[in-house]
Protein backbone atom coordinates (compact mmCIF):
# COMPACT_ATOMS: atom_id res chain seq x y z
CA UNK A 1 0.00 0.00 0.00
CA UNK A 2 1.46 3.30 -1.52
CA UNK A 3 1.59 6.64 1.65
CA UNK A 4 -1.01 8.08 -0.92
CA UNK A 5 -3.39 4.77 -0.12
CA UNK A 6 -2.49 5.21 3.62
CA UNK A 7 -3.35 8.95 3.03
CA UNK A 8 -7.22 8.08 1.23
CA UNK A 9 -7.74 5.54 3.78
CA UNK A 10 -7.30 8.04 6.36
CA UNK A 11 -4.41 6.22 7.98
CA UNK A 12 -2.18 8.87 7.68
CA UNK A 13 -3.38 12.73 8.03
CA UNK A 14 -3.86 14.59 5.39
CA UNK A 15 -4.57 18.51 4.31
CA UNK A 16 -7.39 17.12 2.26
CA UNK A 17 -8.83 19.31 -0.46
CA UNK A 18 -11.77 17.53 -1.66
CA UNK A 19 -12.91 13.73 -2.79
CA UNK A 20 -15.18 12.00 -4.20
CA UNK A 21 -16.08 8.49 -5.10
CA UNK A 22 -12.60 8.28 -7.32
CA UNK A 23 -10.55 10.54 -7.15
CA UNK A 24 -8.64 12.66 -3.85
CA UNK A 25 -6.65 15.79 -3.58
CA UNK A 26 -4.66 17.53 -0.64
CA UNK A 27 -1.62 20.28 0.10
CA UNK A 28 1.46 18.70 -0.64
CA UNK A 29 3.29 18.82 2.85
CA UNK A 30 6.72 20.13 0.83
CA UNK A 31 4.86 22.68 -1.05
CA UNK A 32 6.35 24.50 -4.16
CA UNK A 33 4.63 27.27 -3.66
CA UNK A 34 1.36 28.15 -1.08
CA UNK A 35 -1.68 25.62 -2.27
CA UNK A 36 0.46 23.22 -4.07
CA UNK A 37 -1.68 20.45 -4.58
CA UNK A 38 -1.39 16.83 -5.29
CA UNK A 39 -4.80 15.12 -7.19
CA UNK A 40 -5.03 11.12 -7.08
CA UNK A 41 -6.67 8.56 -8.06
CA UNK A 42 -8.53 6.29 -5.31
CA UNK A 43 -7.43 3.62 -6.83
CA UNK A 44 -3.47 2.58 -6.55
CA UNK A 45 -2.24 2.67 -10.44
CA UNK A 46 1.74 3.76 -10.33
CA UNK A 47 2.25 5.00 -13.92
CA UNK A 48 -1.04 7.51 -14.68
CA UNK A 49 -0.74 6.35 -18.17
CA UNK A 50 -1.98 2.78 -17.19
CA UNK A 51 -4.95 4.12 -15.98
CA UNK A 52 -7.78 3.20 -17.78
CA UNK A 53 -9.19 6.08 -20.25
CA UNK A 54 -12.40 6.85 -18.18
CA UNK A 55 -10.61 7.20 -15.22
CA UNK A 56 -7.61 9.18 -16.70
CA UNK A 57 -10.06 11.55 -18.29
CA UNK A 58 -12.16 11.64 -14.76
CA UNK A 59 -8.63 12.22 -13.14
CA UNK A 60 -8.31 15.41 -15.06
CA UNK A 61 -11.75 16.74 -14.62
CA UNK A 62 -11.29 16.82 -10.84
CA UNK A 63 -7.98 18.11 -11.61
CA UNK A 64 -9.59 21.01 -13.24
CA UNK A 65 -12.32 21.68 -10.41
CA UNK A 66 -9.42 21.76 -8.07
CA UNK A 67 -6.93 23.90 -9.85
CA UNK A 68 -9.95 26.66 -10.37
CA UNK A 69 -10.59 26.77 -6.67
CA UNK A 70 -6.83 26.71 -5.76
CA UNK A 71 -7.08 29.73 -8.71
CA UNK A 72 -9.76 31.41 -6.90
CA UNK A 73 -8.63 31.01 -3.16
CA UNK A 74 -4.82 31.45 -4.14
CA UNK A 75 -3.58 34.94 -5.74
CA UNK A 76 -1.67 33.82 -8.59
CA UNK A 77 -1.82 34.00 -12.63
CA UNK A 78 -2.38 30.30 -13.44
CA UNK A 79 -2.23 27.29 -11.38
CA UNK A 80 0.06 25.35 -13.24
CA UNK A 81 -0.25 21.37 -13.93
CA UNK A 82 3.08 18.65 -13.58
CA UNK A 83 2.89 14.55 -13.85
CA UNK A 84 6.43 13.63 -12.42
CA UNK A 85 5.47 10.21 -10.40
CA UNK A 86 8.70 8.99 -9.63
CA UNK A 87 9.04 9.67 -5.74
CA UNK A 88 5.65 7.85 -4.83
CA UNK A 89 3.95 4.80 -6.51
CA UNK A 90 0.82 6.09 -6.84
CA UNK A 91 -0.64 7.87 -9.75
CA UNK A 92 -0.45 11.82 -9.02
CA UNK A 93 -1.06 15.23 -10.10
CA UNK A 94 0.95 17.92 -9.17
CA UNK A 95 -0.92 21.83 -8.77
CA UNK A 96 0.95 24.79 -8.26
CA UNK A 97 -0.51 27.99 -8.22
CA UNK A 98 2.36 30.13 -10.23
CA UNK A 99 3.16 33.92 -10.66
CA UNK A 100 5.78 32.36 -13.50
CA UNK A 101 7.12 29.65 -15.09
CA UNK A 102 9.95 29.68 -12.44
CA UNK A 103 7.44 28.54 -9.79
CA UNK A 104 6.98 25.27 -11.65
CA UNK A 105 10.93 23.84 -11.09
CA UNK A 106 11.07 21.15 -8.74
CA UNK A 107 14.57 21.83 -8.46
CA UNK A 108 13.17 24.74 -6.79
CA UNK A 109 14.14 25.29 -2.43
CA UNK A 110 10.64 23.82 -0.87
CA UNK A 111 8.75 26.14 1.53
CA UNK A 112 8.31 24.70 5.22
CA UNK A 113 5.16 25.83 6.05
CA UNK A 114 3.45 25.55 9.60
CA UNK A 115 0.25 22.82 10.61
CA UNK A 116 -1.48 26.00 11.06
CA UNK A 117 -0.80 27.57 7.76
CA UNK A 118 -1.02 24.61 6.02
CA UNK A 119 -4.64 24.04 7.39
CA UNK A 120 -5.54 27.77 6.60
CA UNK A 121 -4.99 27.28 3.01
CA UNK A 122 -6.49 23.96 2.74
CA UNK A 123 -9.82 25.32 4.19
CA UNK A 124 -9.38 28.33 1.61
CA UNK A 125 -9.03 26.28 -1.24
CA UNK A 126 -11.75 23.81 -0.06
CA UNK A 127 -14.32 26.92 0.37
CA UNK A 128 -14.12 27.69 -3.52
CA UNK A 129 -14.00 24.03 -4.55
CA UNK A 130 -17.46 23.46 -6.32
Amino acid sequence: MTIFSRIVAGEIPSYKIAEDEHYYAFLDISPLQKGHTLVIPKREVDYIFDLEDEELAGLQVFAKRVALAIRRAIPCVKVGQCVLGLEVPHAHIHLVPMQSEADMRFTNPHLQLSAEEMAEIAERIRKEFV
